[in-house]
């Protein structure tokens, strides 16, 4: 199992690598300028990180007062992840297009070319943090 201190490495190489190919890579797709590209880039991170603590202990309270557990069975899953990601879509697109002086419409096509980013960029990360940074294998328990 990964440390805390790991955890922590983690999750600040992922943020800050994502930002590093997100700003130029989305500044050229979406011909906007870096600086505002950059802006939309870490208020969605910040606001991502903080929609993910408050939404998970909100559905983890309502899990528990509804179901009497906290227990996510693969339904359960899917429907947090869907969840999740509909807030996340609420909370962004209103931003992204005042911010941009864009659509909604505009706003939600760009989150959605975000979102493809983001899956694909997480798993080479972790692929590739995974083999850089190894789990160091558990001590074997004395019989």
């Amino acid at each position: 199992m990964r440390t805390f201190g790991d955890r922590v490495r983690h999750a600040l190489l992922f943020e800050a690598v994502a930002l590093a190919i997100f700003i130029p890579g989305s500044a050229v797709v979406f011909g906007q300028p870096v600086k505002a590209m950059g802006v939309i880039g870490i208020a969605s991170a910040t606001i991502a990180t903080l929609w993910n603590f408050a939404f998970n202990l909100g559905f983890d309270r309502a899990m528990r007062y509804l179901r009497g557990s906290v227990h996510k069975s693969l339904a359960i899953r899917v429907v947090h992840t869907l969840l999740f990601e509909a807030g996340l879509v609420i909370l962004l697109i209103p931003l992204i297009a005042w911010y941009l002086r864009i659509g909604l419409w505009q706003a939600l096509l760009m989150d959605m070319a975000i979102v493809v980013f983001y899956l694909g960029y997480g798993f080479l990360f972790n692929l590739a943090y995974d083999r850089i940074f190894p789990v160091a294998a558990p001590a074997a328990h004395a019989a």
